[in-house]
């Protein structure tokens, strides 16, 4: 195992899992520069380990994140546009190539729920409450939520959501396709990893492929969409982990992928 501690989060390494921990717990884990730029560090040290198949992200304490930091009052027109980038991190969380994992320890608001929505699954503890408020404030969400949003609810809930402020309980937000799971808070964890494992059962380069398919298939045409999926069948089938499945079928028993 390795954990290598930022100033505002946590990325502990047990492979084949990764999980990044927001660690302001304090301040409930609002984001700042500081911490969005982590993020996007911790990112990249995944990114670049081959042998990480799957992400976690939570938050410590309470709280899986109510937001971020205001900016401050003076920041020029110029200024503004620089931190606001620099505050971006999503982007960051939905690039990673394998499967990531929000789990939702508790109310996720604002620029927390930003985060969980670049996830590819959301698993929520009970107690947990969904927001964006930014519009009740006269701002605007900036981390991607006016585009994932919808993609991931529908346009008539991603309006709702972001129009009125209102905040969903766990359950509401299960209802609407918010999150894809929601358990006892206590059982969090266990469930957590008893997705993960799910997950890692299967082949890590298929998962991988299959994100991709996912990502920008959306934005293709349906004949363009399946010509992407035939070809990464076709990159597939060259691979080892591709051959094992075969073996392990024939011989009946659990394949041993190896991300090859």
């Amino acid at each position: 195992m390795v954990e290598i501690r930022f100033r505002s989060l946590t990325l502990e390494i047990t492979l084949p899992v990764a999980t990044v921990t927001l660690a302001r717990p304090d301040i409930r884990n609002r984001i700042d520069t500081v911490m969005a730029v982590e993020l996007r560090e911790a990112c990249g040290e995944v990114a670049a380990e081959d042998r990480v198949h799957l992400v976690v992200i939570t938050g410590a304490g309470d709280a899986f994140s109510v937001g971020r930091e205001t900016p401050p009052a003076e920041l020029a027109a110029a200024a503004r546009l620089e931190w606001i980038t620099r505050m971006q991190a999503a982007s960051a969380v939905a690039a990673l190539p394998m499967p990531v994992i929000a789990s939702v320890n508790g109310n996720a608001f604002d620029h927390g729920l930003e985060l969980a929505l670049a996830a590819d699954l959301r698993i929520a503890a009970d107690q947990a409450v969904f927001a964006f408020t930014d519009i009740s404030r006269g701002t605007l969400p900036w981390d991607g939520a006016t585009q994932r949003l919808p993609r991931l609810v529908g346009p008539a809930w991603a309006r709702d959501m972001l129009l009125t402020s209102r905040f969903l309980d766990a359950s509401e937000a299960l209802d609407i396709g918010l999150v894809n799971r929601v358990v006892e808070a206590p059982r969090l964890l266990d469930e957590t990893r008893a997705l993960a494992d799910a997950i890692l059962a299967g082949g890590p380069i298929a998962a991988r492929y299959a994100k991709e398919a996912l990502a920008h298939g959306s934005d293709l045409t349906l004949e363009q969409g399946l010509r992407l999926e035939a070809d990464l069948n076709v990159v597939l089938q060259s691979t080892a982990d591709r051959a094992e499945g075969i073996r392990s079928f024939l011989e009946r028993r659990a394949p041993d992928f190896r991300g090859r």
